[in-house]
């Protein structure tokens, strides 16, 4: 199971860290996941969920 929003797919991505003389190094941008225990067809079972995404279903409720 990969590092990847189980809902809205949100993943790494790549970027570049900038000094103050312009020299640029590879970062990576990860999200804000959080392993959660979701409800699914009767089973339970733990899913990677973004912050942003588990905000939205806590609306939902």
């Amino acid at each position: 199971m990969s590092k990847v929003c189980s809902v809205c797919g949100k993943g790494h991505m790549k970027g570049h860290t900038i000094s103050h003389s312009h020299i640029l190094t590879n970062r990576a941008f990860k999200p804000n996941l959080h392993k959660v225990k979701v409800e699914n067809d009767g089973k339970t079972e733990y899913v990677y969920m973004c912050t942003k995404c588990m905000k939205g279903s806590k609306k939902d409720k």
